[in-house]
């Protein structure tokens, strides 16, 4: 058992400094992806999390230990930025991207990397974050995303094509 399935044990039983060791412990992975799925918004991405992490509080109760805490805690959050996305339609949205610091061409690079990633369905770059960015196996990932493992495996599959397809356009491009 992890530290963070111990602490939730424990936040289920009541004890609030616990689930605060887990806001702690997980805040910023769970920022980081739903920036990510927020094209770059910081603000949203930290409103997301933040509720996230109420709901989380409200049903820690519900939390089985089935998968890890940081997996159920992204699959709340992930659930969260669709409702979010759903009511504002934020498919239509025009490109954001977060400013960064490094080398120029790193700058840059990263840039179309996450300028590509805006681009994609929701559900390939969810999938894509999860599983390169975040670092989740594709059954975590499937599981988070709440759909079958084959579908999740499609959808890195064609996300990275897409990706890499907009990017090695762009970078041809004069």
């Amino acid at each position: 058992m992890s530290d963070s399935d111990r602490l939730a044990q424990n936040a289920a039983q009541g004890n609030v400094a616990a689930f605060a060791e887990l806001v702690r412990l997980h805040q910023g992975k769970l920022r980081a992806f739903l920036r990510r799925m927020a094209r770059g918004d910081a603000a949203l991405a930290d409103d997301l999390a933040q509720e996230a992490f109420l709901e989380a509080y409200r049903k820690i109760a519900q939390f089985r230990g089935e998968g890890s805490f940081a997996s159920w805690l992204a699959q709340i959050g992930y659930s969260r930025y669709l409702m979010y996305a759903r009511k504002h339609k934020l498919e239509s949205l025009d490109d954001s991207i977060e400013q960064s610091h490094g080398t120029e061409a790193a700058l840059h690079a990263k840039l179309d990397l996450e300028a590509a990633l805006a681009r994609i369905h929701t559900a390939k770059r969810a999938a894509l974050t999860l599983c390169f960015a975040e670092g989740y196996s594709h059954e975590e990932a499937a599981r988070i995303m709440n759909i079958p493992l084959g579908t999740l495996k499609s959808h890195v599959l064609r996300g990275r094509e897409e990706v890499r397809t907009m990017l090695t356009a762009w970078k041809e491009t004069p």
